[in-house]
């Protein structure tokens, strides 16, 4: 079987044009990511140095102390499991986006996963961290859309609503975890069921809601990358 030369030099070259194309594109991404980041994180802490240096309402460093321990003893773990957790789908520019924006467990990264899935873009590839880029940020875009006239109206908004649809909102949040894995688990389903197992397991126990979380992922990932292993050596 012969091979043209010309060929293969093009689809090096393709390759090789890709992987420069997708560095500059990670460069900037980098750039505006910290930059828009850091300038969230300026802004979100210029209010209560205001209010506390300027203004003369500082509650007492003790208060303030008192109030990070609480918080950061149940959340300090998802601070940096989140990230790493996240990134294989989301991709650099979509992990950016998602901090920047918010709602990242039940908006980006299912807009991720479903606009990888509508595609056939295998996450962590570079098709599929533009293809979640693109989806994060239709998502971002529409909720910002419906986000700000709710802001400004909500209250009347949620008045006018009946109440037998009202008591549909909790399910929202269940319905779109449940479309995620029913997604995932099609692929193989094996992990959906062990996913499910995990979660009633760990559900049914008495821990906080974020520890929770965190063992149900890291959990259901050991025992899916141990049956993979163990496949593999079978194979």
């Amino acid at each position: 079987m012969s091979v043209n030369p010309e060929k293969v030099e093009g689809e090096e070259l393709s390759a090789s044009t890709q992987e420069m194309a997708m560095e500059q594109f990670h460069g900037k991404a980098h750039f505006w990511g910290r930059l828009t980041l850091w300038s969230a994180i300026i802004l979100t802490l210029s209010l209560p140095v205001i209010l506390s240096f300027v203004l003369g309402y500082h509650p007492g460093w003790s208060a303030i102390l008192a109030g990070f321990i609480a918080y950061g003893s149940i959340v300090a773990a998802v601070w940096f499991l989140e990230p790493m957790m996240y990134f294989p789908v989301l991709g650099v520019s979509g992990t950016y986006i998602s901090f920047l924006t918010g709602n990242i467990g039940n908006m980006c990264l299912p807009s991720a996963a479903a606009a990888q899935h509508a595609i056939g873009a295998e996450p962590g590839t570079r098709k599929g961290e533009i293809t979640a880029t693109l989806g994060i940020g239709a998502a971002s875009l529409v909720n910002k859309l419906f986000l700000i006239p709710i802001i400004l109206g909500g209250s009347v908004l949620i008045s006018t609503i009946p109440e037998n649809i009202q008591r549909i909102f909790p399910l929202v949040l269940p319905a779109i975890f449940g479309g995620v894995l029913a997604q995932f688990a099609m692929k193989k389903p094996i992990y959906g069921v062990i996913a499910l197992g995990v979660g009633l397991i760990v559900n049914m126990t008495s821990l906080v809601v974020y520890l929770k979380m965190l063992l149900c992922i890291m959990i259901t990932i050991m025992i899916c990358v141990w049956l993979e292993k163990r496949n593999v050596a079978k194979e």
